[in-house]
């Protein structure tokens, strides 16, 4: 099956998953984590790409990222794997590649989807059984996005103020409802597919803007209409 091509625009979020090759693991210790948080950071200011989400668990990555221009995020993610990669290999006297390919991308809408989608994210650690809650892991944008800790990767979404105030409180209150199954199942599926996470309205725009599909369709030719006689 051919890929996807990416959507041609700029300044809507998009959640990034990347997984290591044939789902190992590619983070080993504390240093990796950090080491690798650091080339984001410095590949996000360099590329112009606001982060308002990531966990790293220990053989993928969750990100959710504002790129500011036209190629901005594949420069972003070229990079900080080129880097991390590197690094792995060159303390672990490894060669070869640490990811699976390409990463996955969807678009997500600047409203109520942003907030699902950090929701998701940063309890991806909960539900894989890591942490018994959010806050007692180390690897997320939980910390910044509750309060907890200054995290300057990490840049809020506008959107997260319809959560209400305190920021912080808010936030917590939000993560603590945890994800239905019908927005799991939802985000992972346009992940996946590289389609856009939002209302039927949002999809709409976006195939208008982008004469791009933006939800899964069926496999195989369409079923003609029936005949009508008389």
């Amino acid at each position: 099956m051919s890929r996807r091509p990416r959507f041609p625009l700029t300044d809507l979020p998009l959640h990034v998953v990347q997984r290591g090759n044939d789902r190992q693991q590619c983070f080993f210790e504390d240093r990796d984590y950090r080491i690798f948080l650091a080339a984001l950071r410095e590949a996000a200011s360099r590329y112009g790409v606001l982060v308002h989400a990531y966990v790293l668990m220990t053989n993928h990555v969750h990100l959710l990222l504002t790129p500011a221009a036209l190629g901005a995020l594949p420069r972003l993610m070229q990079s900080l794997g080129a880097r991390y990669v590197w690094h792995v290999n060159s303390t672990r006297q490894r060669t070869g590649t640490l990811w699976e390919g390409r990463y996955r991308a969807c678009l997500v809408a600047r409203d109520e989807h942003v907030l699902t989608a950090c929701r998701y994210i940063d309890l991806n650690p909960v539900r894989a059984g890591l942490a018994r809650h959010p806050a007692d892991y180390r690897w997320s944008s939980y910390g910044a996005l509750s309060g907890l800790r200054d995290d300057p990767l990490v840049t809020r979404h506008p959107a997260l103020v319809e959560l209400g105030s305190p920021e912080g409180q808010a936030y917590v209150r939000w993560c603590a409802q945890a994800n239905r199954d019908e927005e799991l199942g939802q985000i992972r599926d346009a992940t996946e597919h590289e389609l856009a996470f939002g209302s039927d309205e949002f999809k709409a725009q976006i195939e208008a803007m982008t004469m791009r599909a933006t939800t899964s369709r069926p496999r195989g030719r369409p079923r003609r209409a029936p005949s009508v006689c008389g």
